[in-house]
């Protein structure tokens, strides 16, 4: 297969020593390459993260995503190969989950779904694309628990969030924080250990710094990162905190129960 396309992009640009292996690296390895991770390529190509990052960037592209959706046409080319694309993405995410429920043992779900119940109030954080999986997790979660604190906007005022819940009782922090990880969300969980919180993560990194980590891969196959396997996590974990307060869970969910009847707020029975 020719890389003709590969030497365009590269586009005669005077590039480094780290550059060119990179640039090596994937004109021997295009055709696994394409479905890298920015970690993965420079792990193979034996250079850092960021390198592989600037190299993208230097190409003209906004990041390593961009870099990456630009190769994929060089060898998939047709529309076929584009269904092949999201099948791969698809199969990558049946092995994350596989993988999640295989570590379920070891996973510490039940001793945290006990810690998180018992905080009150329970903050829970995401910032940027990880806001969706905390937004959801908040969701569920109030209906179980008397108190959860929502956070998806950084700044100063997360900053005073997090001191007030700490000042009414919290004990504990859950931050969801998934690539690329903002640079606000690691702040806001050191200035949460400052002040006493006990931090939990749901992530994709297990060596990530906080007391708990709850590590999930995601599908990093298509332009943007897929998140099956965290948010089943999350549920689970949302299951463990029902399970630690069997009690408050049955009135909370019976007293959502009436007022939604009460007040119409879902259609009954099927949708027509």
């Amino acid at each position: 297969m020719t890389h003709s396309g590969l030497e365009q992009l590269v586009g005669g640009r005077r590039l480094s020593p780290v550059q060119r292996r990179i640039v090596h690296y994937l004109a021997e390895h295009l055709d696994e390459a394409i479905f890298l991770s920015s970690v993965e390529l420079a792990e193979r190509a034996g250079v850092s993260q960021p390198s592989v990052t600037r190299f993208a960037m230097v190409l003209g592209f906004a990041g390593y995503p961009e870099l990456r959706q630009a190769l994929r046409p060089l060898v998939l080319g047709d529309r076929a190969g584009e269904r092949s694309l999201i099948h791969s993405a698809i199969d990558d995410e049946i092995r994350n989950l596989t993988s999640v429920r295989e570590r379920l043992a070891t996973t510490p779900l039940k001793e945290l779904g006990e810690a998180l119940a018992a905080s009150e109030p329970l903050p829970v954080l995401g910032l940027r694309v990880s806001g969706g999986l905390a937004t959801t997790f908040a969701y569920y979660a109030r209906r179980i628990h008397p108190d959860v604190r929502l956070f998806t906007h950084g700044g100063s005022e997360l900053l005073d969030g997090l001191h007030a819940v700490r000042r009414a009782g919290a004990g504990w922090l859950l931050a969801v924080v998934l690539p690329r990880y903002p640079a606000e969300a690691v702040q806001a969980l050191e200035y949460a250990r400052r002040t006493g919180l006990r931090t939990a993560v749901i992530c994709d990194r297990p060596d990530f710094p906080a007391d708990v980590v709850l590590d999930a891969p995601v599908g990093a196959r298509l332009v943007f990162d897929s998140h099956a396997a965290p948010l089943a996590l999350a549920m689970a974990l949302v299951e463990a905190m029902a399970d630690a307060a069997p009690l408050r869970t049955q009135a909370r969910l019976e007293e959502f129960e009436r007022m939604t009847e009460e007040t119409g707020t879902f259609l009954p029975g099927e949708p027509a």
